[in-house]
């Protein structure tokens, strides 16, 4: 099994929050449980651009628990597809722990199979920089996943570059999704 392994540019501290030498990764941890429970899984992703995604395909049996995954970069796309408020939008942009947390429904409802939402829902929104957007600073991150059991939202302000943030970001959803199991 490959395990996930982030853009080579990056130090190896933060390659080590994604890959665990010698005992289980994040990611493994999270499929496995999946398949435990019998759920399934979806993601919004938009300052990650895909890296949760990716995580979750990098193990082996993904394909049992893993339904599918938007990147939604465009303020209007997290509106149209993901069904996320456009009021909230106009009035907090969309780095906002309601933008997080309406993403992570929205990919629930819309990955789901005959009317059914996927179990989980994963998202991540937030400015990676390297400037600041929409009067927050670079590291601003809101992570959220929604299960049929309810929700949880985690506002970081992470520290480094564009890839830092992203990958750190990244890697706290697996773990959000995890302690929410």
């Amino acid at each position: 099994m490959t395990p996930f392994q982030p853009p080579s540019e990056l130090p190896d501290e933060l390659e080590n929050t994604l890959v665990s030498g010698g005992r289980r990764s994040d990611p493994e941890r999270l499929v496995k449980r999946l398949v435990e429970l019998g759920w399934t899984v979806a993601v919004a992703e938009s300052l990650t651009g895909g890296l949760v995604a990716a995580s979750i395909v990098s193990v082996s049996g993904a394909s049992k628990v893993l339904r599918g995954g938007v990147v939604a970069y465009a303020t209007d796309v997290k509106a149209s597809v993901l069904g996320v408020d456009e009021t909230l939008l106009a009035a907090h942009g969309p780095v906002h722990p309601r933008v997080a947390r309406q993403m992570a429904d929205g990919v629930r409802r819309l990955l789901g199979r005959d009317g059914i939402p996927a179990d989980v829902g994963i998202a991540t929104t937030g400015i990676a920089g390297p400037v600041s957007a929409d009067g927050q600073p670079v590291g601003t991150v809101h992570i959220a996943v929604s299960t049929t059991l309810g929700s949880r939202v985690e506002s970081l302000h992470l520290d480094g570059d564009r890839d830092l943030v992203r990958a750190e970001s990244a890697a706290r959803a697996i773990r959000l999704a995890l302690d929410a199991l």
